[in-house]
């Protein structure tokens, strides 16, 4: 099948902080793939990259798919030096192209994130509604005058909402405010949000932070279908062990921005390089003049 998504010396700064440096590596198609390293390694930084947030400093991101390749990265705005047309080309260029957040979208990447983000006062079945805007016949007299088009449309969103809302065995609370779900439900209709806008590739941003021994094993069990069943590629960030190496065909790991280590959850977890970063070195006995000054 190949590749899905290519990674290739992709380097971000934010003023002076270097925060990736040359990040590349690859991700198979319909695969599990984990992102691990310590706090600050530039993980969630790199799935604002690959998802439109933020644009890399240098580098590219590329998603395949259906025989076609796709740049999720589009250059920095013009400079006087490096772009004939100037700052000010550069502007409109960014002006009057597609916003890359809505465009990685249409290309079929979705994400959920560290910090649950629904939509609080809407119900579960609003939620999954709202995110399927893109394929929804949303024009003005469409819905004033309810064309046959306008009513297919709107039938086939409420399908699919119910049935990723069945999916992840949320439908006893498709029409309770998402605000007053339980946490570990709430994680659940953010990952059903995510599939309704029927993605090929999902970033999932610490899925199982604050989930209980029950909902990490649901959680493992609800991607590894994700997987199989709707053939859909899977890139996680995740701090879990128990999720990583239970489910991860590949791991990828950063350390201060760039990658240390890659391969299976069995090569990876015996790199002396990932026990390094996550345990630090262990220190060499003090002398014994230092022993006993101390």
């Amino acid at each position: 099948m190949g590749p899905i998504v290519i990674v290739e010396k992709v380097s971000i700064r934010f003023g002076g902080l270097l925060a990736l440096n040359e990040v590349s590596f690859q991700m198979e198609e319909r695969h599990i793939q984990a992102i691990i390293g310590p706090n600050g390694a530039g993980k969630t930084t790199l799935f604002n990259c690959l998802t439109g947030f933020y644009k890399p400093t240098e580098g590219s991101i590329v998603l395949r798919r259906d025989g076609k390749s796709y740049h999720l990265t589009q250059p920095p705005m013009g400079s006087f030096r490096g772009n004939p047309a100037g700052w000010m080309g550069g502007f409109l260029r960014n002006l009057f192209t597609s916003n890359p957040i809505h465009r990685t979208a249409l290309l079929g990447v979705s994400r959920t994130y560290q910090n649950i983000r629904l939509f609080a006062q809407m119900t579960g079945i609003e939620n999954l509604l709202v995110a399927q805007h893109n394929s929804v016949n949303h024009k003005l007299l469409s819905g004033i005058f309810q064309t046959p088009g306008f009513l297919r449309s709107e039938k086939k969103a409420l399908e699919k909402a119910w049935y990723w809302l069945e999916f992840m065995g949320l439908e006893d609370t498709a029409n309770i405010e998402a605000g007053n779900l339980a946490y570990g439900l709430q994680r659940r209709l953010e990952l059903a949000r995510a599939m309704a806008t029927s993605p090929r590739l999902i970033c999932l941003d610490e899925p199982a932070a604050g989930l209980n021994r029950q909902e990490i094993e649901d959680l493992n069990r609800v991607i590894v279908n994700l997987r199989n069943e709707h053939k859909i590629s899977v890139l996680l960030i995740e701090h879990h062990m128990g999720v990583v190496m239970n489910i991860s065909d590949r791991v990828v790991v950063l350390d201060h921005g760039e990658v240390i280590s890659e391969g299976t959850p069995a090569e990876v977890q015996k790199d002396p390089r990932v026990i390094k970063a996550y345990l630090g070195e262990e220190e060499e006995d003090a002398p014994p003049q230092s022993r006993r000054e101390a």
